[in-house]
This record gives structure tokens, C-alpha cells and sequence, in this order.
């Protein structure tokens, strides 16, 4: 605010104060402001050249004001009062282009102003004023230095005529005519390119309405702010905190490796690639500390902004040498980015002697690039090496910096990482699949009673390779044992544990155990064996179904110890699910186990499964249950391809949990192969025994057996007589071999002994053991059987 001349008591601003003067400096209009700030009246002024007003009258100090735009001059006030004056000359643009006129602004200068108008000049901010009608009315030199023009050459022309960059413009005019129609103020944020250059920018603009005293809108001053660097500092901190979740999702070497390069592209770069030693893939130790020499690596991974890859010169899965002085080997031989681009002598000396890598960049369209080498070190030890490539163009001409080097630093440790626990996981893995498939049965003794098929399929998952697994185990008197069962856990631990108690269970099916009776044993077991592991911190807890069936009598004995029920197909096809009284979890202890009999026509198929099976895809128990036995109805040639119908019907993909799966169709004994008799306690009966089984023989047509199998009957007859008791039967079961079974009353059972020279018996056991190619006993509800095999006559 300043005082006039002449009235004291009033005040007026800069803005009252205004004249009109035409393309020849004399003054056509004149404001009430001008004439309360000079003293002039406007019929005084009109028609006067303007450069009488200006001390001295000098046309020279008009001519620099008007080429000047504004300056502070001294001015004649009508007492004769000198005056310094801040003075503001626009043009009046006519239709041609070309100055029309001016329009001239004054204020005094008291000092305050000049401050101003040096705020506004001289600020680091870009200050521009624009008209109603988006024409530019000031502009600082900030602003004339972005947009690489001056002041007098945008003034009073409208702002997209002064830009070629149409998608700043666009954005940057909607906004300043957004100021006008609404009259509030806007902040605007934008990532472009500053009209007078190449290179990206981030903006900060604030836009404002400029009025009158009287509230009249006269334009919109703006101020941008270049947060570029703060711009850039987000968007790194950003793909970091990407990186801590897409980076090392699951545990696997190459797909880490992927996530990598593509995380990399295009934010930081344009072309990636990750190139891993062969250890590194194959789960071994790669050698700690930096790797010297020429470097075979193995490309894993690579990404590129345009499709197809075509920067890639090693395809996926290729290996190549890298020579020492390439920037991949000082990379992996220093431990330190290696920052390089075309023209400095390493990268093209070793493009140039790089048959494929020439021949690209010769097809490139862009030959310039900036390239970043990056090693993968993870915790001392090099995995391998990320290769960034950023193109220099027009467009983008800025290669990699330090800061770039810092986060490709940042991104490959964590990768580094995630691809070694990805590698020691792979590690374990294979040593626990390669353990567990050990102790899976790999060839199963000849045996008639059953024909089986089974599958194995080892978890997709973090944890580890599960305790699944399952036998069929040949017992004596042509039956069978199916055994399916779960370790509790995954890894190393859960496939030893496993082993352990299929072990047990072989060795518990030998002695022949009813089905309750062994889950009981080995309840026992794996009790003993928790409480060995509790010090350690180890627990052991599994599930187990054991089922035995007799071809003979087509019965199956079921008992379970917390394991799902099976499932039978029978030959007409329906199917059941077995009412199994399941026992408690092994390990539990003190709880009992029941046995469940059915009898199994032949040609039914009895299907036993771990719960990884029906527990798939998020399903419950009844449903995966239901949709199992929807599975086996489907039809199929073979029990190889019923494996395939439940595998593909349960699992669309690989599983979540390890499942194992025995189909297993019965077979059943024709009544002409088996021969029974039922023996009185009379020594004389031991010659009617051997008679009996002697025709036997012949109506086989195995008499070729008769001299051992007399000597076998007669012995363990005889055996039954003196030491177990009524009831007494023998038994001949022609099968692959041909089966000698004696029943008695007495649960003692028989062991060899070595006879001394003068003892009359103790003898006969030993000849059995000799003559024939095993032999054992099982107990029975009433007593014991002792059994004896021979191979059958070559015919």
C-alpha cells in the first residue's frame, strides 16, 4: 500500500495503477489508480508519448523498458515530485502475432517490491502467471530455464503453442483451467519430461487463483517444485518393499531367479538376466568366497521389456564362459557391482570377441547401453551373477548411477538369499526323497494272492518330503499284508522315522501277528521311540492300516490306528467304504485296537490311501472321500490306470501333502489247490498222513515231491502229536510253491536246537529246515500252525 500525492488519507495498490499505450509509445488509455498515483488526469496524458512521463523524456529508457518487460525507473509526478516506480509492460499481441501495444502496470518502490520482484525472479522454483485464457503474463528465470525460452518470447501467447511435449501439455492445461472454473486452488503432481529436455521429471505444482481488491478473477500463478530425487527415492523404496514379497515365494532356484529379472525390468532396467553356477542348481556347496578364473554359469533367467527377449545372446538352460576380464567375471572375482557401457574398452572388447552377443548388438537398433554386473552372494558363498542392461536413447539417455548400483545391490542380496535357502531346501529335498524312496518297496516277492498297483507323490511344499508309505508284505499259507501309513512331519526325520516302522512292521508281519495285535507292538514302538526323541525335542506320532487277507478262506482282517478307512470295489462295481474301527494315533498308548473282517470276492479291489489323498484341494474328509469313490468306478483297463483315474480325478496339481496310494485287486484259491484233513492225537495216524498227502501229490502231478514232503508231513505231524495236542490238521496248498501246513492245539512254539550225539530226538525241526526253503509258525485262535515250504518240481 502506498500514500498518493495529494490525498493522504487514501490508499491504492499496484493494480489500480494502469496505462495503455499503442505500438508507437503513445498513451491511449489511462486508469483512475494512474491518475490518483501521478497526479495526471487522463485527458492530460492521452495522446502524449509515454516516454515524456519518464524522467529525462529519454525514448532510449522506453525502448529498454518495453524490451526489458518491467524494471524499476524514476517518473515525473505532475507537482514536478520525482518518483521511483516499479513499471510492468506486457504486449498486446495483434492477429498477426506481432505487439499491438502495451499494457503498463505501476507501483511505487519502496523497497519491498524490489524484493518481490527479486523473490520472483531469482527463486529455484519454477513461478509462471497465466491470463484467464491460459496465456503466460510472467514468467522467472527458473521457468524460462526449463522451458528453454525467454520471458519476452512466451509472454501474452497461449501455453500449449510454447511446448511440444502434447502429453504435458494436455494434463498441465486441464489444470490451469480447472483454477478458472472453479476458482480453488490445485496440486498437481506429474512424472514427465521437462519441455526442454529428454530426461524424466517429477513435479510439484501448486496452482492458485490471482483476484482484485474486488474479488474479480485477473489469472493463476503457479509454482512447480522438481521432486525428482525424492520422486526417484520413493520408487526405490518401493520395489524393495516388492521385492520382500515377490521375491523367494517359493522355494526353487530357477523361479527365484525369475522373480529377480522380472522384478528388475522395467523399473530399474531394461534387460535382466541371471546366470547361476552348476552347483548351485544341482543343491550342492558352491565354494565360499569370490570365483576367479573363466566361469561357466548356466542361464536361468532373463527378462526384457520387448517380447520375446531378443537381447537375450544364451538361451535358458545354455551354460557359458564368461573370460576373467569380462564385467559378469569381475563381478563374481571382486564381490562388487561392476557398473560399465558401450565404449569403454572392457565390455567391448569382450562383446567383440563374443560371437552371439556381437551379432545381437549389430541386429540392435539400439547399439548404446549402460550394463550393471551384480554378484549373488549369500552368506560368503557366490551363487552366480544378475546382469542388468539399460538402453540409451533419446528418449532415455541416462546410464545406471550409484544410486542405481545400491538398489541392484539391495534386490541380488535378497535374492541371493531366497536362492540359497532355495538351494539347501533342494538339497535336503532330494536327500530325503532319495532316502524315502529307498525304504519304499522297490521289488515285492512273488506272491498269488493279491494283484497290486501303487503311486507315490512327494509334497509340493516348503516343509519338505513327508513320512508316506506303504508295503505288501507275502506271508506264510499264500496270504498277504497291505500296509499304509503316515509319519507325522516332513523332511529327514519324518522319512527316517518312516523307515523305522516299516522295518518293525516286517519284522512283526514274520512272527504273523493278527492285525490288533501288531498295531499294538507297534503302538509300543513309537512310544519308546518318542520318549528316545524327547530329549532332543523330537516328537513322533503316525498313523498306520494294516490289512491282511487269506486267498484261501477270501477273507481280509482290517485294523487301524487313526488312518482312514479303505475303500473296496467290488466286481460289480459298487463301491464301499470299509466300517474299519479306527484306533487311536500310534504313540498314544493304553488305548486298545480292534480288527474288522470282511469277506472280498475275487476280483474286488481294495483301495488304501493316506489322507493326502482325499484332503486335496481344500476338500473335507466325506468329500474327498466320495469323490475316491467315484474315481474307482471309472473305467479302466488295468489297476496302473484305476492309479491314474484317482490321481487325476483328486489331483489336478501337485499336491500340497505327500500321498501314497495301493490298489490292490484279490485273487482267490481254486478249492482243488488246497487239500485239508483232520488228524486225531494218534501216533498210528502219522502213516495215514503221509499216505493222504502222497495221493495228493500224485493227483497234481508232483510225485517228483513225495519223498520230502513225507518227510515234512511226518515230522510235523508227529511233532503235533507228542507236543500240541487235538485238534490236529494238515494242510497241502498248491501254489507257486507247494505249502506244508500241520495245526495243533498248544501256543509253544518250536525252535531249532542242535541234537548231541546220543540224543534220540531233536532232530527233526533240523531236517525240515534243510529239506525245505523256509519254514516258520503263526499262532492261530485255538493254537499254532507250523508251515513248510518247497519249490515245486521243474516240469
Amino acid at each position: 500500500m502506498v500514500t498518493l500525492p495529494g490525498d493522504g488519507e487514501r490508499a491504492t495498490t499496484a493494480g489500480d495503477a494502469m496505462a495503455v499505450v499503442d505500438a508507437r509509445g503513445i498513451v491511449t488509455g489511462w486508469s483512475e489508480g494512474a491518475r490518483l498515483l501521478t497526479g495526471y488526469a487522463a485527458q492530460e496524458i492521452t495522446g502524449r508519448p509515454v516516454a515524456e512521463l519518464i524522467d529525462g523524456g529519454a525514448d532510449t529508457a522506453w525502448r529498454e523498458l518495453r524490451e526489458s518487460g518491467g524494471a524499476v525507473v524514476a517518473v515525473r509526478l505532475r507537482d514536478g515530485r520525482r518518483t521511483e516506480l516499479a513499471l510492468r509492460v506486457c504486449p498486446l499481441r495483434s492477429d498477426d502475432g506481432e505487439p499491438g501495444g502495451y499494457v503498463i502496470t505501476a507501483a511505487p518502490d519502496d523497497g519491498s517490491r524490489a524484493l518481490g520482484e527479486l523473490a520472483f525472479r531469482q527463486s529455484s522454483m519454477s513461478m509462471s502467471i497465466f491470463d484467464t485464457e491460459q496465456r503466460y503474463l510472467r514468467m522467472n528465470d527458473t521457468a524460462c530455464r526449463i522451458m528453454d525460452q525467454a520471458e519476452a518470447e512466451v509472454l501474452g501467447r497461449f501455453f500449449p503453442d510454447t511446448v511440444e511435449n502434447a502429453e504435458h501439455s494436455r494434463g498441465f492445461l486441464r489444470h490451469l483451467r480447472k483454477v478458472v472454473e472453479t476458482g480453488r486452488p490445485v496440486h498437481y503432481e506429474s512424472w514427465t519430461r521437462a519441455p526442454s529436455g529428454t530426461r524424466m521429471h517429477a513435479w510439484n505444482t501448486e496452482m492458485w487463483p490471482l483476484r482484485d481488491p474486488s474479488g474479480q478473477l485477473l489469472g493463476v500463478a503457479l509454482a512447480a517444485f522438481d521432486s525428482s530425487e525424492q520422486h526417484l527415492a520413493r520408487q526405490r523404496l518401493a520395489l524393495l518393499n516388492k521385492a520382500a514379497t515377490s521375491i523367494g515365494t517359493r522355494l526353487d532356484v530357477i523361479h527365484t531367479a525369475r522373480e529377480l529379472a522380472e522384478l528388475a525390468v522395467p523399473q530399474l532396467a531394461d534387460f535382466a538376466s541371471v546366470d547361476l553356477l552348476d552347483s548351485v542348481l544341482e543343491g550342492e556347496e558352491p565354494a565360499a568366497g569370490p570365483v576367479v578364473g573363466d566361469l561357466q554359469l548356466r542361464r536361468v533367467a532373463h527378462h526384457s521389456r520387448t517380447a520375446g527377449v531378443p537381447e537375450a545372446a544364451i538361451d535358458l538352460g545354455a551354460a557359458d564362459v564368461y573370460p576373467p576380464a569380462s564385467p559378469p567375471a569381475r563381478a563374481l572375482a571382486t564381490g562388487v557391482a561392476v557398473l560399465t557401457r558401450t565404449g569403454e574398452a572392457d565390455l567391448d572388447t569382450w562383446l567383440a570377441r563374443h560371437d552371439d552377443r556381437a551379432a545381437k548388438l549389430r541386429e540392435s537398433d539400439n547399439r548404446e547401453f549402460s550394463l550393471m554386473a551384480v554378484p549373488l552372494v549369500a552368506r560368503g558363498t557366490t551363487l552366480g551373477v544378475a546382469v542388468l542392461v539399460r538402453l540409451l536413447t533419446l528418449r532415455s539417455p541416462d546410464p545406471f548411477d550409484q544410486d542405481d548400483v545400491s538398489l541392484a545391490r539391495e534386490l541380488a542380496s535378497r535374492a541371493a538369499v531366497c536362492v540359497d535357502n532355495a538351494r539347501r531346501y533342494t538339497r535336503e529335498h532330494t536327500t530325503a526323497l532319495a532316502l524315502q524312496r529307498s525304504l519304499l518297496p522297490q521289488v515285492v516277492a512273488g506272491q498269488a494272492a493279491v494283484e497290486f498297483a501303487s503311486r507315490y507323490l512327494p509334497a509340493l511344499s516348503r516343509a519338505g518330503v513327508g513320512g508316506d508309505w506303504f508295503d505288501v508284505i507275502p506271508l506264510s499259507g499264500t496270504r498277504v499284508a497291505l500296509v499304509v501309513g503316515d509319519v507325522v512331519g516332513h523332511g529327514i526325520h519324518a522319512s527316517v522315522t518312516m523307515g523305522r516302522l516299516r522295518t518293525a512292521v516286517w519284522t512283526l508281519a514274520d512272527v504273523d501277528l493278527p492285525p490288533d495285535e501288531l498295531l499294538t507292538h507297534l503302538d509300543d514302538l513309537v512310544g519308546h521311540l518318542a520318549a528316545d526323541e524327547s530329549g532332543m525335542g523330537g516328537e513322533i506320532g503316525a498313523t498306520c492300516l494294516y490289512a491282511l487277507y487269506d486267498p484261501v478262506a477270501r477273507r481280509c482282517t482290517i485294523a487301524s490306528a487313526g488312518h482312514p478307512p479303505p475303500a473296496v470295489l467290488y466286481p460289480d462295481g459298487a463301491v464301499e467304504v470299509v466300517g474299519v474301527s479306527s484306533g487311536p494315533v500310534l504313540g498314544v498308548g493304553g488305548l486298545p485296537f480292534e480288527s474288522t473282517e470282511l469277506d472280498l470276492p475275487e476280483g474286488a479291489v481294495l483301495a488304501l490311501y493316506t489322507d493326502g489323498l482325499i484332503e486335496a484341494r481344500d476338500l473335507d474328509v466325506d468329500a474327498g472321500t466320495a469323490a475316491l469313490c467315484a474315481a474307482l468306478t471309472a473305467p479302466a483297463r488295468n489297476l496302473e490306470d484305476a492309479c491314474d483315474n484317482v490321481l487325476g480325478a483328486l489331483l489336478p496339481e501337485r499336491p500340497a501333502d505327500d500321498v501314497a496310494l495301493l490298489l490292490a485287486r484279490t485273487r482267490a484259491l481254486d478249492t482243488a489247490q488246497v487239500a485239508v484233513w483232520d488228524l486225531p492225537a494218534d501216533p498210528a495216524v502219522v502213516a495215514t498222513a503221509r499216505q493222504y498227502a502222497t495221493e495228493r501229490l500224485t493227483d497234481w502231478g508232483l510225485d517228483e515231491a513225495a519223498f520230502v514232503t513225507e518227510l515234512v508231513v511226518s515230522e510235523l505231524v508227529t511233532n503235533a502229536i507228542r507236543y500240541g495236542g487235538a485238534p490236529i490238521q494238515l494242510r497241502l496248498i498248491r501254489d507257486r510253491t507247494l505249502i506244508c501246513e500241520v495245526s495243533d492245539a498248544s501256543s509253544t512254539s518250536p525252535h531249532l536246537r542242535r541234537a548231541r550225539t546220543y540224543d534220540e530226538g531233536g532232530r527233526g525241526l533240523l531236517l525240515v529246515a534243510q529239506l525245505t526253503d523256509r519254514w516258520g509258525t503263526r499262532p492261530t485262535g485255538t493254537g499254532k500252525t507250523i508251515w513248510a515250504e518247497q519249490p515245486l518240481p521243474v516240469q
